[in-house]
């Protein structure tokens, strides 16, 4: 993932020319019952938290680009410092990474009284600095040389998992398969031009070989020493073995050589060690991608198959001071926005160093679960119906015919309208429809090829909260 500080109309475009190319691959459904049912689950809840955290978070940079020699915008350095000596410093932050105010236990109470299900937790960046007490490696959390390691809540992926484990989340271990710290993917012999590893694999087998063992060690450890994790979400789309012609053209992101980790290998022992694991081995278009995340952006129609938006609340995926809090309102038309199209909505907030949420983030959380608590019932559980969105209205269902027509409000507009007209849904003839949030009917009629309801005063008036308001139809006309 990358930062789009000053960069979001270049991400957004970019993103949706990686949903349409995306779109155009086959999905391999899959076939274990056991993470169907995970997965059926798992689209029920639909709204969960994305954090991105680590120690170059002291810095309120991009999380780990800023060290990959790309010439784009999100791996630009500052000026007066050479590269190498940029490197240098930049693996020396974790001497200084002392988060003394991580409290995951507020973490999880926000997000679960913001309507948050699951959380996908940064357990390793790219950077290869592990933010777990990892075996395989000294450059962690809970290494010597950093102060934090006293702390009794050093091994803070143990410590997040607990706390909203606690909160009843499904849990989900971010984990990215390049390391850029090690050894055996970007080589000290030589040099690192780009994001991929840095050494013909086919050449140097036996070094790949330990770069495989090491990923794998690494996710053993994450599913046998963590409790329960309901989904492995493997970014670093890259790495991965490749039918297609190995070219190696600039800007591509690929080498004319295979960066095959052995996902079989990987699937086998992580569904050994957690059944029905839901693994998300993103922009690989194989058996090991149950969903699919588009990022930063949400797609233009319902898609075949599981997915989910994963976008930031801010401008960055990881903390940047003073940053730029997306507003409540388009947060929630967001919410709508994917689950009426049946996808789910991954919302990122990035830690302070000192491990905290800015207050911003947590008015956000707030605002979001005020709404929620009223009408939450149109979210949860609910699966898409045609016409999906008619002008500001969305439209989701449940499985006993419930369907809910969400009215998304203007800025300035507190109440919900006196009148709505809707085209795409009809109700039947013995159908009740009300207001979520208060208990009066609705009067509405059949006019031509369209539906007038009329919001009575006293239900406009007891309308809770801003922002979407919604109409729950008993039964819709077939």
């Amino acid at each position: 993932m990358k930062t789009p500080i000053c960069l979001l109309v270049l991400v957004l475009c970019l993103g949706n020319l990686l949903l349409v190319s995306a779109q155009s691959e086959p999905y391999v459904p899959e076939k274990d019952p056991l993470v169907l049912n995970k997965l059926e689950h798992w689209q029920d809840i639909k709204f969960g938290l994305l954090m991105h955290w680590g120690a170059y978070s002291q810095w309120g940079i991009v999380e780990s680009w800023s060290i990959c020699s790309e010439d784009v915008p999100w791996c630009r350095r500052p000026a007066g410092i050479s590269y190498v000596d940029y490197v240098k410093k930049y693996e020396d932050l974790p001497k200084t990474f002392n988060p003394v105010g991580f409290d995951p236990d507020k973490w999880a109470t926000a997000a679960k009284d913001a309507g948050m299900k699951y959380v996908v937790f940064t357990t390793k960046h790219h950077d290869g600095f592990n933010m777990f007490d990892t075996k395989y490696s000294d450059y962690k959390i809970t290494g010597q040389d950093v102060p934090f390691h006293t702390d009794p809540k050093a091994n803070v992926t143990k410590e997040i998992f607990r706390s909203f484990r606690r909160e009843g989340f499904l849990i989900g271990a971010y984990f990215s398969k390049p390391d850029w710290h090690s050894k055996d993917y970007w080589a000290p012999e030589w040099a690192t031009p780009d994001r991929n590893n840095n050494y013909d694999t086919a050449k140097y087998p036996e070094r790949w070989q330990r770069f495989k063992d090491f990923t794998y060690n690494q996710l053993n450890e994450i599913t046998t020493e963590y409790g329960p994790v309901d989904i492995l979400w493997l970014d670093g789309g890259w790495v991965r073995y490749r039918k297609e012609p190995l070219d190696a053209a600039v800007g591509s992101g690929r080498v004319p050589w295979q960066q095959d980790i052995d996902m079989p290998r990987i699937a086998t022992m992580a569904r050994k060690n957690q059944p029905g694991i839901i693994i998300v081995d993103r922009d690989v278009h194989s058996p090991f991608e149950n969903y699919r995340t588009p990022e930063q952006t949400v797609p233009d129609r319902p898609l075949p198959y599981p997915w989910e938006t994963c976008m930031t609340m801010a401008t960055s995926w990881s903390y940047v001071p003073n940053d730029v809090y997306k507003p409540t309102r388009q947060l929630i038309d967001t919410l709508v926005g994917v689950v009426a199209k049946g996808g789910n909505f991954l919302l990122n907030v990035g830690p302070s160093p000192n491990g905290e949420f800015a207050p911003d983030a947590y008015d956000r959380l707030r605002d979001i679960g005020a709404w929620m608590k009223i009408n939450g019932e149109a979210i949860y559980d609910t699966r898409p119906i045609a016409p999906y969105k008619e002008g500001k209205i969305c439209y989701t269902s449940l499985k006993d015919g419930t369907v809910y027509a969400i009215y998304l409000a203007d800025i300035g507009e507190n109440e919900p309208p006196a009148k709505i007209w809707l085209t795409g849904m009809s109700p039947a003839k013995d159908a009740t429809l009300h207001l979520l949030g208060t208990d009066l009917p609705l009067v509405w009629e059949r006019i031509g090829n369209g539906v007038l309801i009329s919001i009575p005063d006293g239900a406009r008036k007891k309308a809770v909260g801003k922002y979407a308001w919604i109409i729950k139809f008993s039964r819709i006309s077939k």
